[in-house]
């Protein structure tokens, strides 16, 4: 029976932790990423990346931002730079 309960705990466990892998995976709409960072339709991934590097140096956990700012950051940047390859080719 304990068998079983740790079986079922470790599922729920890896459930849990895949959704939310899923959440923070899905696509920010380009235009909530460049309103968040700052930067115009025409940006250069190197102004993508200078937005997000002043960006973060201000909501980082480490200097007293928050973690889902911080995660909602980077998504930004990670959206804009595969937009902005996508649209190069």
């Amino acid at each position: 029976m304990a068998k079983l309960l740790l079986l079922l705990a470790l599922v729920a466990g890896l459930w849990v932790w895949w959704k939310r892998n899923q959440l923070l995976r899905a696509a920010m709409p380009p235009s909530e990423a460049r309103a968040l960072l700052g930067v115009g339709d025409t940006a250069s991934i190197e102004e993508i990346r200078d937005a997000h590097r002043r960006l973060i140096a201000r909501v980082h956990p480490d200097v007293g931002g928050s973690a889902e700012l911080a995660t909602r950051v980077n998504a930004a940047r990670d959206a804009l730079v595969a937009e902005t390859r996508r649209n190069a080719r």
